[in-house]
């Protein structure tokens, strides 16, 4: 079994793209993770769903046939030709595919690099998998090290200093009209992961005054409480709109949630007006930007301008912790590879030894019970000998890259029983639970 991820982000697809990928919610992620593991040949199965990235992580056995199938999903999802997709979407696969988890959880392939939410977003596709029973060992292991790589990079490095977040890069295109956030008033539109993250940094800024509009009054309530803040209904968003400096939007939603007529009427003077939408799909129509007075930053925008430079050393840090840590993993997987191979082989001698010692039993029935424990002894350390070398080869050259199966390789020189590799890692199933 192999790993295959197949996906679309910002690094291989428009904005506009991304957007009817975008999951609605909660129960679209569910029948995608379901739909995968469905497919033939996927034994399990997972889906990282941010705003800018929708990936499907999958344990295989079929390279090319799991690709058409979970690419076909995909496909589908998005409602628009194979031929307009297919260009966007990457593969990954086996050691690729760990490599490139890695990466993800540890911040280096977002659209901000360094951004710290890719990791709650990378233990929700684990928790949603394990949920829904999709996930196995397979899955389990890599996204469980895959998030101790997050943490380790975070914990080791500056990346969340030096690196933008997304709201701090969308304030920096914004500031030429808005100048500093410091004794402005600022309009959150949502309660979300996103908009937690733009209030807290409007706030720690300076912002003078900050309200926290969402659909449900509580959420709105308590973001705004934790930050000194005052909360308001959605349906006033024209009135608040009309006299603030920022308004950052961040809902989840589909469909736009400001157009530009609501716009229009709150700012009829065309005062400067800064408008930051960080929501997948846009919850801001565009054309709000060809407004008088309207500066409108969006995602489009902060991916064409988002670049590694900025945090040039605590990026090249995580990279080698990655590294590293993509290093360490496969070599333990493959050690792991050859094991089941390695106990049938001592099995086998262990079983060719009493067979030779029962025949001895009955050709010499009256064999001094202490030389014939001295007898097994000396055959058991024979047919260790004889072992050790090839064993401890067969683990160091499973390290080693490259097509060559050295676990078949012995299976086949030592006519082992396929059945018998295939036990040591397969759990006993009581009967009546294998119906």
């Amino acid at each position: 079994m192999s790993v295959l991820i197949v996906g679309v982000s910002h690094n291989s697809a428009p904005v506009s793209l991304l957007e009817r990928l975008a999951a609605p919610g909660a129960d679209s992620v569910h029948k995608l993770v379901a739909d995968a593991a469905g497919c033939a040949h996927v034994a399990e199965a997972t889906v990282i769903s941010t705003c800018n990235r929708l990936e499907i992580y999958a344990d295989v056995e079929r390279f090319h046939g799991s690709v058409e199938q979970l690419s076909t999903l995909l496909v589908q999802r998005s409602g628009v030709s194979t031929e307009a997709l297919l260009p966007h979407l990457y593969v990954h696969y086996d050691d690729g595919a760990v490599a490139h988890l890695f990466q993800v959880a540890a911040g280096l392939d977002s659209m901000a690099v360094g951004e710290g939410q890719i990791l709650g977003q990378t233990r929700e596709a684990l928790r949603v998998g394990q949920e829904l029973g999709t996930v196995g060992p397979a899955l389990n292991g890599l996204f469980q090290q895959a998030l101790r790589v997050g943490k380790r990079s975070r914990a080791e490095t500056g990346i969340d200093r030096a690196a933008p977040s997304l709201v701090t890069a969308a304030l920096d295109r914004a500031r030429p009209v808005l100048g500093d956030v410091a004794g402005r008033s600022v309009a959150v539109l949502g309660a979300g992961a996103m908009a937690g993250l733009a209030t807290a940094t409007v706030s720690r800024l300076g912002a003078d005054d900050i309200v926290v509009l969402n659909r449900t009054p509580e959420r709105a309530a308590r973001l705004a409480a934790e930050y000194a803040g005052r909360p308001a209904p959605v349906d006033s968003l024209a009135s608040e709109l009309a006299g603030v400096d920022l308004l950052i939007t961040c809902t989840g939603a589909t469909g736009v949630q400001v157009d530009a007529d609501l716009v229009r009427a709150a700012r009829p003077d065309g005062r400067p007006l800064a408008i930051i939408d960080l929501a997948l799909p846009h919850d801001v129509d565009p054309a709000a930007a060809e407004l008088p007075g309207v500066t409108l930053v969006n995602l489009a925008e902060l991916s064409a301008g988002l670049h590694e430079s900025e945090a040039g050393v605590e990026i090249a840090a995580v990279r080698a912790i990655v590294t590293e840590e993509v290093s360490a993993f496969l070599t333990a997987r493959r050690q792991a590879s050859v094991t089941p191979t390695v106990v049938a082989l001592r099995s086998m001698a262990t079983s060719v030894v009493d067979a030779e010692m029962t025949r001895l039993d009955g050709r010499l029935p009256d064999l001094d019970p202490m030389v014939r424990a001295e007898v097994l002894h000396a055959v058991r350390r024979v047919a260790d000998k004889l072992l050790h070398e090839p064993t401890v080869r067969v683990r160091e050259l499973a390290n080693e890259t490259g097509a060559v199966s050295y676990a078949a390789a012995l299976a086949e020189l030592f006519a082992l029983d396929p059945d018998a590799v295939t036990a040591v890692t397969s759990p006993t199933v009581p009967e009546e639970k294998s119906r």
